[in-house]
């Protein structure tokens, strides 16, 4: 299988760039270098031959390599050096991203290259930049590169419009979960503007035959909303035109929790699956190779008429050679071309091995050729037992089509799915197979009105209510399912080790079943000590998380913010504030919760600033808890508003604090709320004589409310207000409560210098344990007694 090493040689080289910064000449004497060594083999074993008449001595075919190594080495330096080849060079002044935050307002002038992103609040535009040169200045440089601009939406762009911005040239910005710089990179996008003026110098520049193709785009998109109602309208412009932007956040996010956004998604999974639906139909109407035909002519007019852009090309592709697979039937000869499509894929945008939706596609593809027949194989032999042959094969058709195909789809891109979106959907295994009937009618009964329309309006609506039902349908089907509990598995954080140990045992048993099979006879106490070790560490998990009669309180390591978990002595869990980074939050409490119990008896929001509970939103997915007590302004930041929108929809009751309000933690344990004023509140934790105060809201109004607190007393443990900040933590105050332990939250590299050093300089004398240079810290007490462990 040479075409098969020679193209996974060549993507490896790509990655093996993309980890290993080189300079391309390095990577091109590489090549060079193997080259010389290839040929240099190919000579002396000419020349061996010649040399050995009879005695000539080969290697056992088991240890034979695929290929010479030094011609692997030379396609996988060639790679290398494609991927170097593509990175451009910063520092070149005629590079738009040269320009980047340098903190001058500029005047950029540039060409909108693809169709425009518009959503509810700004329009995204990708600009080919041309010349450039700052506000306070007359002459322009000539420039190049891509340029991501959010413009306003109340003005209307189209491809091909010369258009002049004025503002600040940004890098695109990082975020914990995400890297935007990274994801436009990808793309070829190095620079950003967010906050500008625009307008336009000319129109009808660009590519000709991408201005018509775009101008045909939005035409159609404006027949679709003349031929159906909403929400059905934006569900067929996502569907047939790749226009997601119009669809309703709930029915997404029905979609999403149903593992059935590929329908609404121009993708590789979605044109697979649309290929072999197509494929299908049209055979049963022609024959299959006609068949297959026409629905590749399908894919092309729905590639054009969704714009054409390199995503749906690839998409379109890896669509086609699905077909191309099925014909060719062998699934050795399948498994070639779609290695040799990848690498030529890759060799003309050495990006594309990191984009999710050629992930998608690929893996989509890989599973259509290597599981189809073989499901559709298995179906006809375990249905043969209990009907007629020729039955099983009739059924074989249609199940095939509309859940074994899935299936096979659905095997080989659960792994991506579960890497980059932290989730699987275990209702997908129902919907898919429920929605995907009609889906082949949505695309042409719809795609006919569409066209239809587009040419004559009157005549596209007599056909779009044939259309209609299925939509509908979709619609309320994915609806119903979305609302089943526990149709979702959150998995938080996966690592790709775990998606190359899922694929290495997937492939090891597909290319090697009958040998697994002869050595688990062989080694069978394995499995059972393996299945005994699982239980064993589930079984010490659990008990490690189980109550142990104490109460325990751990101050998680969250950066510059606050997360307490509690648990109390008969195993109530409680999580005050969670700080700004999900990442870290998710980590803490994964560790401390049962493995199988990650639900949250209380959330209580101490104090609602955005540094308090930015992370919050993320994780309740993750850690739901059953109730919220909530402390402060309703609406104090935006982090607050959508924390409480998204408590609205996981329809998680939320009390508001005042001052007084106790929560029973059970076994005589309870949390008290002493104040809950203008930034939140003040919490008391009690059991027996263990006292731990938490000022997490607290408001310099507050110090006089409670004396200085004299009014409260003596506390075993004192957490820090505000990380430190000196004006909420007075040494009047720290004195008269005079706490036994001293927490503080606090990151390493504040930005803000926190904690102060007047804060530091007050607590002389007394035990401080920081999170920036202790980590974790936790405490244990039976309410006469304290136990104390940190993690450095």
């Amino acid at each position: 299988m040479p075409l098969l090493w020679l193209s996974i040689a060549f993507t490896s080289g790509i990655l093996l760039a993309a980890n290993f910064t080189l300079p391309i000449t390095t990577w091109l004497i590489l090549t060079g270098v193997s080259l010389v060594v290839a040929s240099l083999r190919l000579i002396i074993k000419h020349l061996m031959l010649r040399h050995a008449g009879a005695r000539r001595f080969t290697l056992p075919a088991s240890l034979t390599p695929p290929l010479p190594l030094p011609i692997l080495a030379l396609v996988l330096t060639l790679g290398a050096a494609r991927y170097q080849s593509s990175i451009p060079n910063i520092n070149d002044p005629h590079f738009i991203a040269h320009y980047n935050d340098t903190g001058q307002t500029m005047i950029v002038t540039g060409v909108v290259v693809d169709f425009p992103d518009m959503r509810d609040t700004y329009t995204n535009l990708r600009i080919e930049t041309e010349r450039l040169h700052p506000a306070d200045a007359v002459q322009a440089t000539p420039v190049h590169g891509l340029l991501l601009a959010r413009v306003t939406p109340e003005k209307e762009f189209h491809y091909g419009d010369r258009i002049v911005l004025r503002g600040q040239l940004l890098t695109p910005p990082e975020h914990e979960e995400f890297s935007y710089r990274e994801y436009l990179a990808r793309q070829g996008i190095y620079s950003y503007l967010s906050r500008n003026s625009v307008g336009v110098l000319e129109t009808g520049q660009g590519n000709p035959v991408m201005r018509g193709i775009f101008a045909l785009k939005e035409r159609a998109l404006e027949t679709v909303y003349q031929l159906w109602p909403d929400p059905e309208a934006s569900l067929f412009a996502g569907i047939l035109l790749g226009v997601e932007t119009g669809i309703p956040e709930p029915v997404k996010e029905a979609f999403k929790e149903t593992g059935t956004s590929h329908v609404i998604a121009i993708s590789g999974f979605n044109i697979t699956i649309i290929a072999a639906l197509f494929a299908s139909f049209f055979g049963r109407i022609l024959n299959p190779r006609r068949g297959a035909i026409a629905a590749a002519l399908g894919i092309a007019l729905y590639t054009i008429l969704v714009g054409a852009d390199a995503a749906v090309v690839r998409a379109a592709i890896m669509g086609g050679f699905s077909l191309f697979a099925r014909q060719v039937g062998r699934r050795q000869h399948g498994i070639n071309t779609l290695a040799f499509t990848a690498a030529m894929m890759s060799l003309q945008d050495p990006h594309v091995p990191w984009d999710v939706g050629f992930q998608l596609s690929f893996a989509a593809t890989l599973g259509l050729v290597l599981y189809a027949d073989p499901f559709a194989q298995a179906f006809v032999r375990q249905a043969s037992r209990i009907l007629p042959e020729t039955t099983a094969k009739k059924l074989a058709g249609p199940i095939g089509e509309y859940i074994l195909f899935t299936l096979a789809a659905q095997l080989t891109t659960l792994p991506v799915m579960a890497y980059h979106f932290g989730r699987i959907s275990l209702s997908a295994f129902v919907t898919n197979p429920v929605i995907l009937p009609v889906q082949a009618p949505i695309m042409i009964v719809g795609g006919l009105a569409l066209i239809l329309g587009v040419i004559w309006l009157p005549l596209g609506k007599i056909v779009a209510p044939l259309a209609w039902p299925f939509v509908l349908f979709t619609i309320r089907a994915v609806e119903l399912f979305g609302k089943m509990r526990g149709g979702v598995l959150i998995l938080g954080d996966i690592g790709i080790l775990w998606v190359a140990l899922f694929y290495a045992l997937l492939f090891g048993l597909t290319f090697g079943w009958s040998r697994a099979r002869g050595l688990i006879t062989a080694l069978k106490p394995i499995p059972v000590i393996a299945v005994l070790g699982i239980l064993a560490i589930v079984t010490w998990r659990a008990a490690l998380s189980a109550p142990d009669g104490r109460l325990h309180l751990t101050l998680l390591n969250v950066g510059t913010g606050d997360a307490l978990l509690i648990q109390s002595p008969s195993g109530r869990y409680a999580l005050i504030d969670g700080g700004p980074s999900a990442s870290l939050l998710s980590d803490g409490l994964g560790r401390r919760l049962p493995p199988f119990h990650r639900e949250l008896d209380w959330l209580v929001i101490a104090s609602p600033a955005r540094e308090q509970i930015d992370a919050l939103p993320r994780l309740l997915e993750r850690f739901p808890p059953d109730h919220v007590l909530w402390a402060g302004p309703d609406s104090p930041a935006r982090a607050a508003d959508y924390l409480r929108e998204t408590l609205t929809e996981m329809e998680i009751p939320i009390t508001l604090a005042e001052s007084g309000h106790t929560l029973d933690l059970g076994d005589g344990a309870t949390l008290r709320v002493l104040t809950a004023e203008k930034r939140g509140a003040i919490l008391l934790i009690e059991w027996d004589c263990f006292r731990a105060l938490l000022p997490l809201g607290a408001h310099e109004d507050d110090f006089e409310s409670l004396r200085m607190g004299r009014d409260v007393g003596s506390v075993t443990a004192l957490l820090l207000a505000d990380n430190g900040y000196a004006p909420l933590n007075p040494p009047e105050w720290i004195n008269n409560l005079n706490p036994q332990l001293v927490l503080l939250s606090v990151a390493p590299d504040d930005p803000s210098g926190l904690p102060d050093r007047q804060t530091l300089d007050a607590l002389g004398g007394y035990s401080l344990l920081r999170t920036d240079q202790h980590g974790w810290i936790h405490i244990s007490t039976d309410g006469e007694e304290m136990w104390i462990e940190v993690e450095k």
